[in-house]
């Protein structure tokens, strides 16, 4: 389903500087998000200079938010640990309030990656059993975590799955020198193209993004908008369509091009029109 969204003026310049901050240092590669009884979870992929990640948020019925962060070899750990900890749920009878652990902890988990510990918990109280996962920093630094209801593991742990099989579980990003990201621009809309590497190939990205005026923004999916004491303080959008070319397959692609190119000119097409900024170097996205 498909969004309008009127922004006031006076936050656009907000919205403007917000999102330039967020594409300078971080790029999101692709989002899923889960309704899950009451809670709804993101699982966005994200790049860095330092590599990829996945951002994990739960978003509460009462609109509370909490997140934490995983490596993509830590999602694929954590991944394999949801099986098992389904597995485990899957052979405990109906909850007995009369035989609960003190600390309501029905089995327990553990994993570390660098400077974090992640801490995984089947719980049980009077609202029933789910999974607590607590990240840490050992250097000291505020404790995050989410709660994933039982019954909704198996479906979280296969929408983890559908994002490690596309972008792979190294840490590292790219690989080697690879070509530059470039971007054109035609008429009222931006053309990105991104080179990309996971442990499946080198892929071409290309995404189109469809520019709005400047007060009226128009998303494809999921708005959420945050405000502390009246200010907008973040923004996020997803709205940008994009296809995944293998490397194999490029030579194809150009030949394809190069063929409707010349029919267009023997069909009295004199020039094929191109947009701006084709040849204008890194992508700034």
């Amino acid at each position: 389903m498909s969004y309008w969204v009127n922004i006031p003026l006076e936050y656009s310049l907000v919205i403007c500087c917000l999102s330039g901050q967020q594409q300078q240092g971080e790029q999101e590669l692709a989002t899923k998000m889960l309704q899950i009884q009451s809670k709804r979870f993101y699982l966005d992929v994200k790049q860095n200079r330092r590599g990829r990640f996945i951002k994990v948020a739960e978003i509460g019925a009462d609109g509370r938010r909490s997140q934490i962060f995983l490596a993509l070899s830590t999602a694929a750990e954590f991944r394999d640990h949801l099986s098992t900890f389904s597995d485990f749920y899957a052979s405990l009878g109906p909850p007995n309030p009369e035989n609960v652990p003190e600390d309501g902890k029905l089995k327990s988990e553990m994993m570390i990656k660098d400077n974090r510990r992640y801490y995984l918990d089947l719980k049980e109280n009077s609202r029933g059993r789910f999974l607590r996962v607590s990240q840490t920093i050992t250097r000291g630094g505020p404790r995050s975590q989410i709660a994933i209801p039982a019954q909704g593991m198996i479906e979280f742990r296969d929408a983890l799955t559908d994002l490690l099989e596309e972008f792979g579980t190294d840490d590292g990003g790219f690989k080697g020198e690879l070509p530059e990201g470039r971007h054109m621009r035609v008429e009222n809309k931006n053309f990105y193209f991104d080179i990309g590497q996971n442990n499946r190939g080198i892929y071409m990205r290309i995404s189109e993004v469809k520019l709005c005026p400047h007060n009226l923004y128009y998303f494809d999916s999921i708005v959420k908008l945050i405000y502390f004491s009246d200010v907008l303080t973040q923004v996020k959008t997803n709205f940008r369509t994009a296809i995944t070319v293998p490397e194999k397959s490029w030579a194809r692609f150009r030949d394809i091009f190069a063929d409707y190119c010349e029919k267009m000119k023997e069909g009295g097409v004199d020039k094929v029109s191109g947009g701006t900024g084709s040849d204008g170097g890194p992508s700034n996205k």
